[in-house]
C-alpha cells in the first residue's frame, strides 16, 4: 500500500488577510486544525504543518518551523519536503494550503486515488490546491520552489493530472479576512 503524507503550508504572515491565517477561527475551528483534520480523514499519515509567522501547537500534526518563512511559500515547501524526505516509507505527499476552508476529505481522497504521481485538484476546470507530488518529484520541486510561487514552475514544466473535485469541495482560498 502506498503511504501518503499530508503537508500543510501555514507559515505566512497573512499580510492581506490582516495576520497569520493558521490560528484564524471559522465555524469554531482554527484553519490549521481544519486543514490537518481534512488531510487525516482522507488517510494522509503523517500530517506535517509548516509554521513560521505564527507558532503554536497543532494537535494531530508534526509541526516543523520554517525560520525563513518571510522568503515565501517556496521556502516552506522546501522545509516540509526535507522533513518528509527523512521518513523513508512515504512515497508521496498531498500539499495543501492552510487557507482552504472549502476543501473536503472526499476531494483529497479523489486526488490520492487518481493513480497519478503528479496531480492537482481542479475546480470546474480551473487548477487549484491541493497538489499530489510523488517522491520522485520532490528534489525537482524543492529546487524550483521560490518566493510565493511554491511548486508552480515545476508543475508548469511537467505533465500534471487534473482531478476534478469541484462537485465535492470549493477551491476558495482566504486572501482577506471574512
Amino acid at each position: 500500500m502506498t503511504r501518503t503524507a499530508g503537508l500543510v503550508l501555514a507559515a505566512g504572515e497573512g499580510r492581506r488577510f490582516g495576520g497569520p491565517k493558521a490560528p484564524f477561527v471559522i465555524e469554531g475551528e482554527r484553519l490549521v486544525d481544519r486543514a490537518v483534520r481534512v488531510l487525516a480523514e482522507a488517510g494522509c499519515d503523517p500530517v506535517v504543518v509548516v509554521l513560521g509567522a505564527w507558532l503554536g501547537e497543532v494537535p494531530g500534526a508534526d509541526v516543523v518551523v520554517n525560520a525563513g518563512w518571510s522568503a515565501g511559500m517556496g521556502s516552506s515547501l522546501r522545509v516540509g519536503l526535507a522533513h518528509l524526505d527523512e521518513i523513508s516509507d512515504i512515497e508521496r505527499v498531498v500539499v495543501s494550503l492552510v487557507d482552504l476552508p472549502g476543501l473536503t476529505a472526499e476531494a483529497v481522497t479523489r486526488l490520492m486515488t487518481s493513480g497519478a504521481d503528479l496531480a492537482a485538484a481542479c475546480y470546474d476546470g480551473d487548477r487549484g490546491h491541493p497538489v499530489l507530488i510523488g517522491r520522485g518529484h520532490w528534489v525537482g520541486v524543492s529546487v524550483s520552489a521560490e518566493g510565493d510561487r511554491g511548486a508552480r514552475a515545476y508543475l508548469a514544466d511537467h505533465e500534471v493530472a487534473l482531478v476534478e473535485v469541484g462537485d465535492v469541495a470549493s477551491g476558495l482560498d482566504l486572501d482577506v479576512a471574512p
